[in-house]
C-alpha cells in the first residue's frame, strides 16, 4: 500500500493507523516519487493526496493508471472543494476521503475498497447486451472488445449485470455497490457517468444504463430505442 501526501504528520498518522490494521505501507511526498514507487512494486491500493506540489493528485492519478493499470485509488481533499473531489472521480479515484478525517474512517474506506477488489465466490461471467464481465479475472469486455474499466466501475457493471430491468436509486447504488450506508451521492452520479461513457454507443442517448426519473438508474440490456439522458 502506498500512502502520498507532502505533510509529513498526516503521512505518518495515516501510515501509522494503516500498519496497526495490518497493512504494509510505503510512503512517498510528492508526485515523481509517488509514480516512481508504484512502478518499482504496483501498490495494492494508493492513498493519494489531491493538493500534491508540483504535480496534483489528478495528475498522479493519470499517470499511475496509465503506468500501472487499475490501482485502487482513495484521495484525500479538502472539505468543500466538491469540484475537486468529482474531478477525482472522474479520473479515476475509486473513493475519497475529506480533511479533516478520522483516520479509523479512512482505514474502514481502504478496507472496503479492497474488499471490493475481491472476485466474487458467488458468481461465474455474467454477460447481456454485447456486454461481458469476469469477476474472478476483474475482466470486463464490450462486443470482445476489452473494456478498461476502474474498480467501481466493474462492480458497478457487474450489480447492473446481475439486476437487469430493475430501477435503483442512487442510495441504493451507493449501499449494494460502494457498502456504504451514507456518502456524497454525486459519486454514483459521476460513476455512472463514466460507466455509460465506456459501455454506450451514445453515452449522451444511454440505451442501457437508463435514468428513471425521481428514482435513479435501472440497467435494460432489452432496449431496442435511447431513452433517458445522462446524470
Amino acid at each position: 500500500m502506498l500512502v502520498v501526501d507532502d505533510d509529513p504528520t498526516v503521512a505518518e498518522v495515516v501510515t501509522g493507523y494503516l500498519d496497526r490494521a495490518g497493512y504494509v505501507v510505503d510512503r512517498a511526498g510528492d508526485g515523481p516519487a509517488a509514480l516512481a514507487r508504484a512502478a518499482g512494486h504496483r501498490p495494492d491500493l494508493v492513498v493519494l493526496d489531491l493538493m500534491l506540489p508540483g504535480m496534483d493528485g489528478l495528475e498522479v492519478c493519470r499517470r499511475m493508471r496509465a503506468d500501472s493499470g487499475p490501482v485502487p485509488v482513495i484521495m484525500l481533499t479538502a472539505r468543500g472543494d466538491e469540484d475537486d473531489r468529482i474531478l477525482g472521480l472522474e479520473v479515476g479515484a475509486d473513493d475519497y476521503v475529506t480533511k479533516p478525517f478520522s483516520p479509523r474512517e479512512l482505514v474502514l474506506r481502504v478496507e472496503s475498497v479492497l474488499r471490493r477488489t475481491r472476485p466474487r465466490a458467488d458468481t461465474g461471467p455474467l454477460g447481456a447486451a454485447g456486454l461481458t464481465i469476469d469477476p474472478a479475472a476483474r475482466r470486463a469486455t464490450k462486443n470482445g472488445a476489452e473494456l478498461a474499466l476502474t474498480l467501481r466501475e466493474f462492480d458497478l457493471l457487474a450489480f447492473f449485470l446481475r439486476h437487469p430491468g430493475r430501477a435503483y436509486g442512487r442510495e441504493d447504488l451507493m449501499r449494494e455497490v460502494w457498502g456504504w450506508d451514507f456518502g456524497d451521492l454525486s459519486t454514483v452520479t459521476v460513476h455512472v457517468r463514466r460507466l455509460r461513457g465506456k459501455v454506450e454507443d451514445d453515452p449522451a442517448r444511454p440505451r442501457l444504463i437508463q435514468t428513471v426519473w425521481g428514482v435513479g438508474y435501472r440497467f435494460d440490456p432489452s432496449a431496442a430505442e435511447p431513452a433517458g439522458q445522462e446524470a
